[in-house]
């Protein structure tokens, strides 16, 4: 076993109460680590203990039972505390989002017993140096009754304060497949090695596997292409817009505190203090509509996801229009938040002045995380299969399972 037990809180109004304590307590210091790039194990202990981890776990496995608002609005609040823990769970509640509307196996009920012990799911899909993006050559060969593993995968968001690692490679036929590994089996390496300039404590970095065992009850298919993975391809997609949605609220609570106790009034201003200038005045009334607007877009979107994995559970007849309308929902709340962040996170530059820009306040992160969020897929690709939907109902790449 790689996780550690815990006792969680598993009442769903108990995990919900305890949000707001839990991010304060992981937004102490959070801009002078990211300055430092000081990865949050610490945050990750206090998530375990939060028991947010199982939110998503139905009634009838023992868990919570929360619905995907009450998540989306847990993780809003974590990632305006610091939006690299936020989004460091991503790959987790993909997980969990799986294993509530998967049928009954031996693998689901295990994975589902490790996520309400309090466990983390980590892992990486992707591969860096392959023709294209997306595309997975790392693969399985057989050993007697088991496999082994050697190979490379990055992107292993949030893998470094995570139990297991979730890591999609192909089978011997070349079909793909997702194996599920503690991460502290032998041969597997967990490497700090992302370096973008936004995100930077989300370990998105590679794991590399040498020669590592796999055990064949830890092999499971893998299709996008069902309802499942198609529903859970437009919450991978919300919990980005989800993260964005908490950095905006603390661009709005940066500027308002900066405006409040650092600024000045500019030169020529007729007012006495920085909170008393129109500006400034205009500047944060700007931040908070723009913030509100992406809230009010990401809990309706959350409330459509909700819908398809219901539908999903009960088999519902409608269950694969509604997938399709959480996919355009999703494609259609990150386009439109994805102008109003970024622009949020440069205007707020026009509350401060000069000084605003200094290096302790660190706003600059801001800007930097939107940036990376929003290129983790190509949102001009996105809108356009919007527009090729919408002119000619075209759902090719709204079928696929991946960014949408």
């Amino acid at each position: 076993m790689a996780h550690e037990k815990r006792q969680i809180p598993l009442q769903r109004d108990a995990i919900l109460a305890g949000i707001p304590a839990l991010a304060a307590a992981v937004a102490d210091n959070a801009a002078q680590r990211e300055a430092q790039r000081s990865l949050p194990h610490e945050a990750f202990r206090l998530v375990r203990q939060s028991g947010l981890g199982a939110l998503r776990i139905g009634q009838a496995d023992g868990g919570p039972d929360g619905s995907l608002e009450d998540l989306i609005g847990a993780l809003a609040t974590l990632a305006a505390a610091d939006s690299s823990v936020a989004h460091a769970l991503r790959i987790h509640f993909n997980a969990t989002e799986a294993l509530r509307l998967a049928p009954p196996s031996p693998y689901r009920q295990r994975q589902v017993r490790y996520a309400l012990e309090g466990a983390l799911f980590g892992g990486a899909y992707t591969e860096r140096g392959t023709e294209r993006a997306g595309l997975t050559h790392t693969a399985l060969r057989r050993e007697g009754a088991h496999f082994r593993l050697d190979g490379r995968k990055f992107y292993a968001t949030g893998t470094a304060f995570s139990d297991y690692a979730n890591v999609s490679v192909l089978d011997e036929e070349g079909l793909m497949v997702a194996v599920n590994l503690p991460v502290d089996r032998e041969g597997i390496e967990i490497l700090d090695d992302w370096d973008g300039f936004g995100q930077r404590l989300t370990a998105s970095g590679s794991i590399v596997f040498t020669n590592v065992l796999v055990h064949a009850d830890e092999v499971q298919s893998r299709d996008t292409t069902t309802l499942v993975g198609r529903h859970t391809s437009a919450l991978r997609q919300l919990h980005l817009v989800t993260t964005a949605a908490g950095a905006v609220r603390n661009v709005l609570s940066d500027a308002t505190g900066f405006v409040q106790h650092h600024g000045r009034p500019a030169l020529h201003s007729p007012a006495a203090t920085a909170r008393e200038d129109h500006f400034n005045q205009l500047v944060v009334g700007e931040l908070a509509a723009a913030s509100h607007a992406i809230d009010v877009l990401v809990r309706d979107n959350a409330r459509q996801l909700d819908l398809s994995a219901t539908a999903i559970a009960h088999s519902a007849p409608e269950a694969d229009a509604l997938v399709l309308q959480g996919a355009l929902a999703t494609a259609k709340t990150q386009t439109v938040v994805a102008r109003l962040a970024l622009q949020a996170a440069e205007r707020m530059f026009e509350a401060g002045g000069a000084s605003a820009t200094s290096s302790r306040h660190n706003f600059d992160r801001h800007w930097r995380n939107l940036r990376t969020l929003f290129n983790h897929n190509p949102l001009l690709h996105k809108t356009r299969v919007l527009g090729d939907y919408h002119l000619n109902g075209v759902t090719t790449h709204l079928g696929e399972g991946r960014v949408f």
